[in-house]
């Protein structure tokens, strides 16, 4: 029997790459040889696997008229026409639980970072500061009472939920809808919710309905001690408004894992020594990425085993037709 044939966008984890090399029929494109795939190819092409980097859109989809699944490395899969693709019948499929603890430490870990300036106090001591000019300043902000509001609260939301409820925190929550089964103060509206928290923790997903949600009126409304933390996306911040409201004293302090346009993050970002800044490192241990990488292969070896995905997103409840 023939195997199928998976179009990998980008280089995948190895266990990915070796797995599927062994089940499949893989054809590999960086983003360089979309627009130029031969057309006999997009014929015969079943599945596509690939990270949040290529784009999946409709353009694409439309050249491959036998796919049947998207297997997507990542949680976040907004970089997937998810909607087209249900359109066509095209199952579309994340990885979500592997990393959701992995991000919540990291969010825990910026937070922490962001408030008690610890990069800023790990810089003094490596410059020979500490014994140049004594001990490092003490530190404005501190976790003892602050209110957390957390954006969406999902898998990863309630993990680092669990996390900051050991710190003391308070913890309220705005998203698309009350969740029953959380004690957890709900606010309707986002502007609210930072009324009522001087902590935010940006959770959400990306995509046209929350671009630039986080907007100056809701860091107005954090207030001066208002620390603001991200390991959604990017773009669910606007950038722009943020880097006023750091460099203007609106907002104390921030903690970012993601940004508008990576890898290039703002150099006006860059030149301020109270934000704390990572390159997009949330799920990044070999532990968690070889975790989601093998939920890919497993996505893919279940359509075509047994005609159900494992984690199928919310667009597309599919199985496969015989």
């Amino acid at each position: 029997m023939a195997l199928a044939e998976i179009l990998m966008l980008g280089r995948m984890l190895p266990l990915v790459e070796t797995s599927l090399d062994k089940q499949f029929t893989v054809h590999r494109a960086t983003a360089a040889d979309v627009a130029a795939l031969p057309a006999d190819l997009c014929a015969r092409v079943q599945a596509v696997a690939g990270g949040p980097h290529i784009p999946v859109n409709a353009a694409l989809i439309d050249r491959l008229p036998s796919l049947e699944i998207v297997a997507n490395f990542g949680v976040g899969y907004d970089s997937v026409d998810a909607r087209y693709c249900a359109t066509k019948g095209i199952c579309v499929t994340n990885t979500p639980d592997v990393l959701s603890e992995e991000v919540a430490d990291t969010a825990m870990g910026l937070l922490l970072m962001a408030a008690r300036e610890l990069p800023a106090a790990e810089r003094y001591l490596r410059a020979g500061q500490w014994v140049a000019k004594g001990p490092f300043p003490l530190t404005r902000a501190t976790l003892r009472g602050r209110k957390l509001g957390i954006l969406g609260l999902g898998r990863i939301g309630k993990a680092i939920a669990r996390r900051a409820e050991a710190f003391g925190l308070e913890i309220h929550y705005h998203g698309r809808s009350r969740q029953p089964d959380v004690a957890y103060r709900y606010h309707e509206t986002l502007l609210g919710m930072a009324e009522a928290c001087d902590t935010l923790m940006v959770v959400a997903p990306g995509g046209a309905s929350t671009k630039g949600i986080v907007n100056a009126e809701v860091l107005q409304a954090l207030g001066p001690e208002g620390i603001v933390v991200n390991v959604g996306r990017g773009t669910v911040i606007d950038e722009p408004a943020l880097v006023k409201a750091l460099q203007d004293g609106t907002i104390l302090s921030a903690g970012l894992d993601v940004f508008e346009d990576e890898p290039r993050v703002p150099q006006a970002l860059i030149d301020l020594e109270h934000v704390v800044l990572l390159p997009h490192v949330g799920s990044a241990s070999q532990h968690t990425r070889n975790a989601m990488g093998q939920l890919v292969v497993d996505n893919l070896l279940s359509w075509f085993q047994n005609g159900k995905p494992v984690t199928p997103v919310a667009e597309t409840p599919f199985v496969r037709k015989v």
